[in-house]
């Protein structure tokens, strides 16, 4: 198990509030004990949930040519035929898989080839499980095209917790299967856009894994 390097700011940040209000009870407080374990109390709560958030655990990745891995940790919440809007522009399947804040919230290409769309697009921070959020909210487009000339459409969704959506990836680059392309913080989702006809390995409340988990085939 790693720690994130989307982390390193957030737990600096923690360190020095919990240095700050530790000294606060000991200093002004010096005569109440309560005051104390409760400085004590709320450094170790918020440290644990920033190592817990941005954990970096190792995995076996599941890897095929035709097949579509789950592009992060989550719960599977919409399957349904679509119109996509942005880059197709006509009627695709879209899985999305909500990220609650107890996942790990790396982000992976779910298939291997070349992206051959990125966008990034500023906005609100509706709840992530909103049907709105997949339109109105901060969020990335990527598409990757495979070798067999499909292309894969998925997004970035940040939700009402997430302030800060972070890509690796860019337009012409080579996507590697199960590869890192970001990392969303604090809660969040992603959605895929896939080929009518998309043969799914998932239903509605699978809950899969980055990486691991097989959503479909291509």
């Amino acid at each position: 198990m790693k720690f994130h390097k989307e982390g390193y700011v957030s737990l600096v940040l923690v360190l020095v509030f919990s240095t700050i209000i530790t000294f606060i009870a000991h200093y002004f407080f010096p005569a109440f004990a309560i005051a104390h374990w409760f400085a004590y109390a709320l450094s170790a709560f918020l440290t644990i949930v920033i190592i817990q958030f941005f954990r970096h655990p190792t995995r076996v990745h599941t890897k095929g040519d035709n097949l579509i891995i789950a592009p992060a940790d989550g719960k599977v919440v919409v399957i349904e035929e679509t119109t996509e809007n942005e880059y197709f522009k006509d009627k695709r399947l879209q899985v999305s898989i909500f990220m609650s804040p107890i996942n790990v919230h790396v982000n992976r290409y779910p298939i291997a080839g070349i992206v051959s769309f990125f966008k990034y697009h500023p906005g609100k921070f509706l709840a992530a499980w909103e049907p709105k959020s997949s339109t109105d909210n901060e969020r990335t487009t990527i598409v990757v095209k495979h070798a067999n000339g499909k292309e894969i459409l998925f997004r970035q969704i940040a939700g009402a917790l997430a302030r800060r959506i972070v890509w690796y990836t860019k337009q012409g680059d080579v996507a590697e299967q199960c590869g890192e392309m970001g990392f969303i913080k604090f809660g969040s989702r992603v959605d895929l856009f896939l080929p009518i006809g998309t043969k799914l390995n998932v239903k509605i409340g699978d809950v899969v894994k980055g990486s691991q988990s097989v959503l479909g085939e291509i």
